[in-house]
């Protein structure tokens, strides 16, 4: 996430604005934040790591995002783009932002780095369906 604040806006402006931005925006709370582009490393690593989740949740009730799909956490009142998600629960069925993850992951960069760290990583910790990942523990 990029560091300067575009504007304020309510949350239905934000939703309304994103549907037809050319670039992707993070809000939080009111602030937009305009995203920068990922680099060859860090799309080949977010890339590798959607593949793999892929097979492994493939024929059940779970789908896997990758970057293009926000992600709203209620609590931080915050719309983020994660580089990878998988949501599991058909009640998270909202096209254009999901609630109910059971993983997120952020490839770090060191553009982004410090809000993964702090910020994204306190605000993902409220999500109550977030869990263990077995096929991650085998990535590493």
């Amino acid at each position: 996430m990029g560091n300067l604040m575009l504007s304020r806006l309510s949350e239905q402006e934000y939703l309304r604005g994103e549907l037809s931005s050319e670039i992707r925006h993070e809000y939080v709370d009111g602030g937009v934040f305009a995203m920068a582009g990922a680099g060859e490393a860090h799309n080949l690593i977010a890339g590798n790591v959607f593949a793999r989740l892929r097979e492994f949740v493939r024929g059940g009730p779970c789908r896997v995002f990758i970057s293009d799909m926000k992600l709203h956490v209620r609590t931080w009142k915050a719309y983020y783009y994660p580089d990878v998600m998988v949501t599991c629960d058909p009640a998270d069925s909202q096209s254009h932002f999901k609630e109910q993850p059971v993983l997120v992951v952020e490839v770090l960069s060191p553009g982004t780095e410090s809000t993964d760290r702090r910020e994204k990583m306190l605000a993902y910790r409220t999500l109550s369906g977030l869990r263990p990942c077995p096929v991650c523990v085998n990535m590493c």
